[in-house]
């Protein structure tokens, strides 16, 4: 087995065991271990997807999914081309006043080593921050109108590469579905469409069908 392989099967039984956060609510979601150019980072699983055993699979994953459809990958071909991550592992537990809980600094401190360990594995091309949490992990953000639909060069854990952040598809959120976001929205896919790596893992499918 090629080392690569052996050091992303070593990395995720380690994931699977964690257990350094009390208050975060298991299993340890994550995707398919695929040793991918692109990363993307969503924010936290919610209360469905361990169940489902993967990220993105309820209702915000489904919007999501159209997006990428749209330019090139359906949800099959993107969980097994395009490497899923978080900036938390495990569902974080609902807030009393509404909504899932915002994983503390402490949580977030506890899962920045495994995705340092991935972008060490990885080195990827490009990521994908979805949500403004995980977007604040690579750039500082006020407004997503300020960073989304922009192609950013990011230094993330010591590797220079570049990001196409996009919004949280939750249905809770209007931002993605309303003037401006929705044409912020679309240029970011746009600017995804059209980079190197994307049209890499498009041409690498098209290929497979083929």
């Amino acid at each position: 087995m090629p080392i690569r392989e052996q050091l992303m099967r070593a990395h995720r039984a380690a994931l699977s065991n964690c257990s350094r956060c009390p208050e975060m609510i298991g299993p340890v979601v994550s995707g398919s271990p695929v040793l991918s150019k692109i990363l993307l980072i969503g924010q936290a699983p919610g209360d469905k997807e361990g169940g489902f055993g993967k990220p993105f699979a309820w209702t915000a994953g489904k919007t999501m999914f159209k997006w990428f459809e749209r330019i090139g990958l359906d949800e099959q071909a993107f969980r097994q081309r395009v490497y899923m991550a978080a900036v938390c592992r495990c569902f974080p537990g609902k807030n009393p006043k509404g909504g899932d809980r915002v994983p503390s600094p402490a949580e977030i401190d506890n899962c920045a080593g495994w995705l340092q360990a991935e972008v060490d594995l990885l080195k990827p091309d490009l990521i994908l921050p979805v949500g403004k949490l995980a977007i604040g992990q690579l750039m500082p953000v006020k407004r997503l109108n300020d960073v989304i639909g922009k192609l950013h060069p990011v230094t993330f854990h010591g590797h220079r590469t570049e990001a196409i952040p996009l919004p949280h598809p939750s249905g809770a959120s209007t931002w993605h579905r309303t003037e401006a976001g929705l044409a912020l929205l679309e240029s970011a896919l746009t600017i995804l469409q059209q980079h190197r790596a994307w049209q890499q893992i498009c041409q690498d499918r098209m290929a497979d069908i083929a």
